[in-house]
């Protein structure tokens, strides 16, 4: 959503659920963790009864320095899941425990230049939901696509139980997104993607076409 046009957000929302979409993806940054601020709880706040109207999700990526801080709030605006940083979450256990207990799903998210190896292990040590995978560097939409981030989400692949799944964000497209499914990817977050065009929805249908 963070590359959605704001002055018509909640319209653009609906047209995509119109066309099948059902998870939505929510970037916070915080200004430290990463540079920009770009959206918080008062905007949850107004989009999440749109999606929650027809049983979708919406999935809060917190791009921020101190995460536990952030659960309770995005849980009372319409959080269905918080995906948090390994670089900045000394104690991943204790924050997977916070979001379940405000009825939250719980991810766990990397940058491109940290190692895969102890993030999986991070991630099974703490049962996670999900792992994402930065395919670019986090703060910014529209940024390119690093391709080395096949491999990684391979490796990762190798590296985690079948029952989490693998989330990428950054640079996803209809040029690679069939690469990212069949290397272990099983959540695409397309930002510009989508919304980069004239026609959302037959941006989000080709994407869907690429899939499948």
């Amino acid at each position: 959503l963070y590359a959605a046009d704001f002055a018509h957000l909640g319209d653009q929302i609906e047209v995509l659920l119109r066309a099948g979409a059902r998870v939505f993806h929510f970037d916070v940054g915080d200004g430290h963790f990463v540079e920009p601020v770009t959206m918080g709880p008062v905007v949850l706040r107004a989009v999440a009864p749109i999606v929650h109207a027809v049983d979708g999700a919406i999935d809060c990526h917190l791009m921020v320095a101190e995460p536990a801080k952030h659960v309770q709030q995005f849980a009372e605006a319409g959080a269905d899941s918080v995906t948090v940083h390994f670089e900045v979450c000394p104690d991943l256990p204790e924050v997977v425990a916070l979001a379940r207990g405000h009825g939250l799903q719980a991810g766990l998210v990397f940058n491109p230049d940290t190692k895969v190896e102890p993030v999986a292990a991070a991630a099974v040590e703490a049962g996670v939901d999900l792992v994402l995978c930065m395919s670019v560097h986090p703060g910014y939409s529209g940024q390119a696509y690093i391709p080395e981030s096949v491999d990684r989400i391979r490796c990762l692949r190798g590296r985690l139980p079948d029952e989490i799944p693998i989330q990428v964000d950054g640079g996803v497209g209809e040029t690679n997104i069939g690469e990212l499914q069949a290397a272990g990817a099983r959540l695409c977050v397309a930002g510009a993607a989508v919304f980069g065009g004239d026609d959302p929805v037959q941006a989000y249908e080709r994407l869907v076409a690429a899939v499948q």
